[in-house]
């Protein structure tokens, strides 16, 4: 119990010293880049805007994909696109090890950030507190993104595995089965398409150094590019729209 009170004194104490050296665009900045983040996730993801999606689309292009592996004796094919998929996974995880580590040695140096943030002529000046705090909200950022693309990556492993256990031919056992590969490399894209979320959203907390109105700024035309790129590319106009047939997809049994 002491424990406990002790730590919510001490959150409190936090938050008034927050308060007291925080102007008020600065407190306001975060919690729209947060309503904007969250927003997003809960109009494209959770109430299924997403089905209008150029995320929706490749989904059916998966589950063709995994379909037209069932009927190849040969599936080095299948595992060279799994293993490109691997890769570049792989390369996005440990590029964001990279960036943590790089923002906790900031926050390491942060009297010498802060000199070189000051020498923008228009950057305002942010308490040491508050300089600390636009660090540890990118250090959570990209920690975000780190695990979304480990878990990607291990989903798109038991893809490979999956395809290696898949039977040839088509029938109803074998199209459920190719069903099931085609939710699992879903979920591994869903993950990944959320980690890079995180990477754009992270660009834009990177304003915050600078001034706060840029960081609302940002945080609003990130999420117009991000709504383009899903529901109104050039790529999800050549692929089709969601729920056309695919050319070539075999039929399911």
């Amino acid at each position: 119990m002491a424990d406990t009170a002790a730590s919510g004194g001490f959150a409190i104490e936090a938050l008034r010293a927050v308060l007291a050296e925080a102007s008020w665009i600065e407190l306001i900045a975060p919690v729209i880049f947060l309503a904007c983040w969250v927003g997003y996730w809960l109009v494209a993801d959770f109430m299924q805007l997403g089905h209008r999606s150029l995320m929706q689309r490749m989904n059916e292009y998966r589950r063709a994909w995994l379909l037209q592996m069932l009927v190849r004796d040969n599936r080095m094919v299948d595992v060279q696109v799994v293993q490109t998929l691997v890769h570049n996974v792989s390369f996005f995880a440990s590029s964001t090890i990279l960036i943590v580590g790089g923002f906790v040695a900031v926050l390491g140096a942060s009297e010498q950030a802060r000199a070189i943030i000051a020498e923008i002529p228009f950057a305002e000046r942010a308490s040491p507190l508050v300089w600390d705090l636009k660090i540890l909200l990118l250090i959570v950022i990209f920690v975000y993104a780190f695990f979304k693309f480990t878990w990607s990556l291990r989903q798109f492993n038991y893809v490979a595995v999956l395809i290696g256990a898949a039977p040839y031919g088509q029938s109803p056992e074998n199209n459920r089965m190719a069903q099931q590969i085609a939710i699992v490399a879903t979920r591994a894209g869903d993950h990944f398409n959320r980690a890079m979320r995180a990477y754009y959203f992270g660009l834009a907390a990177l304003s915050w150094f600078i001034q706060s109105w840029l960081f609302v700024l940002c945080s609003v035309l990130v999420i117009l590019i991000i709504y383009r790129r899903e529901y109104r590319s050039a790529v999800l106009a050549v692929l089709g729209p969601v729920g056309q047939p695919i050319p070539g997809m075999p039929p399911e049994s």
